[in-house]
């Protein structure tokens, strides 16, 4: 057993799925911009290194429960992201195929991410995104636009720099604590983690 203290060791790598939801980027109509949005985004909130399972996949309900599924039971993911088809639209079923495997769901998630895009367009309201559990490993659903995905991740911020509206990231690294997964830490200056006084880092 290691005699140096959990929060001197190394950060241990997080493993995460990120899933972009499009029929025409999936058929190369068009270039996908939500896994480099993602990406981008998670690379450099997030301290720990990072392991990526990409997809990129149809609006098909029964694929994309089956490719949730997969990134947690099969790669195990701590953490999956997806991006794309969350509106009210008939081919939007992303919020329904990711309940389909779920085994609890998250609502305050979605709650605050349509706080931050009502900030910006009264149509936020129409937003679907939501959260769910399955088994060892948190799925968030997260808007389809690259700037939506940052604001709804990072949340909001006056000129100065100070938050206005907390984004929904800040209460991720917990939850996955919560959940038995690596200790998250993140670079303050892109989103500070919040965790209880009584959270302590144990490996």
């Amino acid at each position: 057993m290691s005699s140096v203290p959990p929060d001197q060791r190394p950060l241990e790598p997080v493993r995460i799925g990120v899933v972009s939801v499009s029929d025409r980027a999936s058929s190369g109509v068009y270039v996908d911009k939500g896994l480099p949005a993602l990406q981008d985004w998670l690379g450099r909130a997030v301290r720990n290194p990072i392991e990526w399972v990409p997809r990129l996949i149809p609006d098909e309900r029964p694929l994309i429960g089956a490719t949730l599924q997969a990134l947690v039971d099969d790669e195990r993911c701590d953490l999956v992201l997806t991006t794309g088809g969350t509106g009210p639209a008939p081919r939007d079923i992303t919020p329904d195929a990711t309940r389909d495997v779920a085994d609890r769901e998250m609502p305050g998630f979605g709650e605050q991410m349509r706080q931050i895009s009502l900030r910006f367009v009264p149509t936020a309201i129409l937003s679907r995104q939501t959260a769910v559990i399955r088994k060892q490993a948190l799925i968030l659903n997260l808007p389809g636009q690259p700037k939506s995905i940052a604001e709804t991740l990072e949340g909001l911020k006056d000129a100065q720099g100070a938050s206005v509206v907390p984004g929904i990231f800040a209460a991720v690294p917990y939850c996955i604590d919560l959940l038995g997964g690596p200790w998250v830490d993140t670079d303050p200056a892109v989103c500070a983690a919040f965790r209880p006084k009584t959270a302590v880092r144990t490996r």
